[in-house]
């Protein structure tokens, strides 16, 4: 869910592994693929979703709870986005085929860009404008608190004003200069060109007016489209979303999560779709998908990690076998605000012993099947880059029991029936910590995603090593949308406080774009920092990363939180071991977790 930015807006990427909806929904599905000799129809693909990860939002503005890339994916293919950012083409960067923005233009002091829209129009024939940018401009600025990808004093705080210069040029500025890469690759990007002309409403009957340059004009339009997009079942039928400017058009979508996109005639930009249908066909478990590959009826599916020694039985199927390796950091997200585990997650110490329990490398080889990397901090490490500091490198915290269960006895914790136990409350050296009451035991429960082996089995591994620490560890178990919505920012005292940990990330819980700074992460009220992590120390070098054009900077915010711990770093899977049929080409696999259909294209 993997695991950030909407994913519409940000490259949020949680994601899992497994999968099927039913038997006969995948059994039953035609097109695309029903031999393993090769694809039924050339017009047609069936790709298969990750497991227990449906679809469940189309808006091009996210909200927390939708946070997965497979609603981002689909999303793009719909609406185009004003700047793609990805690395569909093997590279990350800036994909002008599938943008509507052909430039963009920065100032020579660095505080504002001028944007250049193509010639594009909308498929009800209407032209696409700088209006249209500043409808969602609006709408997020009075909306900014429930857009998932706001972190306080970024986008849309730190943009100052949106002007029109005509029908394809706005300007955009800034309150102070920034790091020019960080602002195109990590907030222009998360724009998205919405049709002003057809959803600036309140109601289905409402008319359509400029609601969205008042304050209170862009929440009522806000609630309506939210609302709209609540209904998953009118995806395909709701006029509403009938106005497109993508490559693909809804064809159907469905509450199970099977989704049917069918090209879209009237595109007029650089990357039309080379397969006119393509079908997004959910799972519950991984081994129905593997079991749907071998039946031959997905064309672009996935194998778990441990099922890599049957590269050879998929390769005579017609198959290949191709890792998708992200940018992407794995984790668990404390609850710093959890009413009985919080106090003790607030002590440097206690989250030490718990990271020290953590046996990354064994987990790596044993769970992924050496299809994963260790991560010690903020900043992707399966991937080369000048981001990471020697600190997150070199691993502060090496898996050891032993030294985990003495830091707790050495801060007042003594073992009783096998969990510790604090028996020395208070703030001194040799105590608890502030918060933390005598008695209170060493017991904290997961709220993990359901339908994968490798989650399963990764879980079942830190049960058994956080044991020899004396750290007892319960898991419960959810699909990966539930996760979400359960797991969210929460104050003291709130209901919604009532989770400890929570983890949606098997293939990756944060895709970064490809500047990986941590505004939304882990800054203080960031809008993906779901535990509520807070240090202001942090936060003045997150905000040195969005600024300095300089790696130092990033590089001193890597070191900070492989020290600090925000959460519990996890290994780094490959997004997941794909398999491809033979002759579907076109396409490199995006490292940041996006998939993009109309690149793919049958090449024999």
């Amino acid at each position: 869910m993997f695991l950030a930015p909407t994913a519409a807006g940000r490259r949020w990427a949680l994601v899992a592994g497994a999968a099927v909806l039913t038997g006969a929904l995948v059994t039953g599905c035609s097109g695309g693929g029903t031999s393993s000799s090769g694809p039924a129809s050339s017009d047609t693909i069936n790709y298969a979703l990750p497991a227990n990860f449906t679809p469940n939002w189309i808006l091009p503005i996210g909200t927390a709870a939708h946070l997965n890339t497979n609603n981002s994916s689909i999303s793009q293919a719909v609406w185009e986005p004003l700047i793609a950012y990805d690395g569909s083409t093997g590279k990350v960067g800036w994909n002008k085929d599938n943008s509507l923005a052909t430039d963009a233009e920065f100032a020579a002091d660095g505080k504002s860009v001028t944007v250049t829209l193509g010639q594009r129009h909308w498929s009800d024939g209407k032209p696409i404008t700088s209006r249209d940018v500043e409808f969602w401009f609006n709408l997020v600025k009075a909306n900014k608190a429930d857009w998932a990808s706001y972190s306080p004093g970024k986008a849309p705080d730190n943009w100052t004003s949106f002007k029109t210069v005509d029908d394809t040029h706005f300007t955009i500025t800034f309150d102070k200069a920034y790091n020019q890469q960080w602002m195109l690759a990590n907030e222009l990007s998360m724009i998205r060109t919405i049709p002003q002309h057809a959803w600036d409403k309140t109601s289905d009957s409402g008319a359509v007016s400029d609601l969205d340059r008042t304050a209170a004009g862009a929440k009522q339009v806000w609630t309506y489209l939210n609302n709209a997009a609540k209904k998953i079942s009118g995806y395909a039928t709701d006029p509403l979303w009938k106005t497109v400017s993508g490559p693909y058009t809804i064809k159907s979508f469905s509450t199970a999560g099977r989704v049917e996109l069918t090209a879209n005639a009237k595109y007029d930009g650089g990357g039309k779709a080379h397969i006119k249908n393509v079908n997004l066909l959910p799972f519950t478990t991984t081994e129905a998908e593997e079991n749907a590959l071998r039946a031959g009826t997905v064309d672009y599916g996935y194998i778990n990690a441990s099922d890599l020694n049957q590269e050879a039985s998929f390769k005579a199927k017609g198959y290949s076998v191709k890792p998708w390796s992200g940018w992407a950091i794995t984790y668990m997200p404390y609850n710093f605000n959890n009413p009985a585990m919080g106090p003790v997650f607030k002590q440097l110490y206690a989250r030490q012993a718990i990271q020290m329990s953590v046996d990354q490398t064994t987990l790596s080889k044993v769970v992924f099947n050496g299809s994963a990397v260790s991560t010690y901090g903020p900043i992707p490490q399966g991937q080369e880059s000048s981001f990471v500091s020697a600190d997150q490198k070199n691993n502060p915290y090496p898996y050891d029991t032993a030294k985990a269960r003495k830091l707790l006895t050495d801060h007042g914790w003594t073992e009783q029936g096998g969990t510790m136990v604090c028996n020395a409350p208070g703030t001194g050296a040799n105590q608890c910590g502030a918060g933390v009451d005598k008695g209170t035991k060493f017991e904290m429960q997961v709220l993990s995603q359901s339908g994968s082996t490798v989650t399963d089995n990764m879980m079942s591994a830190l049960q058994s090593s956080f044991a020899k620490t004396g750290i007892k560890f319960g898991i419960k178990t959810a699909p990966v949308n539930s996760v979400l919505s359960q797991a969210g920012q929460c104050k003291s005292g709130e209901s919604s406080c009532s989770w400890q940990l929570s983890f949606f990330g098997t293939a990756g819980s944060w895709y970064f774009p490809a500047y990986p700074s941590g505004d939304s992460l882990f800054a203080t009220g960031g809008g993906s920092n779901f535990g509520s992590y807070s240090n202001p120390a942090v936060d003045k070098l997150i905000t040195q990363t969005t600024t300095s054009s300089s790696d130092v900077a990033v590089q001193n915010y890597s070191a900070a939180l492989a020290k600090d711990l925000p959460v519990i770093w996890l290994p780094e899977p490959d997004y997941q071991i794909s398999v491809v049929r033979d002759g579907l080409g076109g396409f490199a696999q995006d490292s940041l977790a996006n998939f993009h259909p109309a690149m793919w294209k049958w090449t024999k």
